[in-house]
């Protein structure tokens, strides 16, 4: 069993699957920090000086009674929340996240895809009266010396 264990990791998807999902999860860390500390502070403050980060619904109030000033005061005291600020911090995330997946896959997808001459220009062509085939340029044919119209 641990024999083929030692082969099951020793394979390339193996290994190539533990890189692609740690280089995934640190990618995933970035794209949080650059959508909770680049992207939404300069969005909150066009909206009105508006902190996503905040933003909550009060469902049920805490062992203190309300207002709070802010979500960790909320959580802090006990009050049950919906946290849509988050859940709009989140879906940001997701869809940078896919916009860059979209855009890598597109130029793996260039990379690999086979590259296609442009046709090449007929260099002969057929003679109208003994069908054999002659120069594209031609104005008498060789075979039956038929004089051919120039098109």
């Amino acid at each position: 069993m641990l024999k083929e264990f030692k082969e099951f990791i020793a394979r390339g998807n193996a290994v190539d699957m533990a890189v692609g999902i740690i280089i995934g999860a640190a990618f995933v860390a970035i794209v949080s920090s650059l959508v909770s500390d680049i992207i939404m502070p300069p969005l909150g403050l066009l909206l009105g000086k508006v902190d996503f980060s905040n933003l909550y619904i009060l469902l049920k109030q805490g062992t203190k009674p309300g207002p709070y000033t802010s979500l960790a005061d909320a959580k802090a005291i006990g009050a049950v929340t919906i946290n849509y600020g988050i859940f709009i911090d989140k879906v940001m995330g997701f869809v940078i996240v896919a916009f860059i997946i979209f855009l890598l896959v597109k130029s793996i997808n260039k990379l690999r895809a086979p590259k296609v001459a442009p046709e090449a220009k007929p260099a002969t062509k057929e003679c109208p009266y003994c069908y054999m085939q002659i120069p594209i340029n031609a104005t008498r044919c060789p075979y039956c010396t038929s004089e051919l119209k120039s098109k």
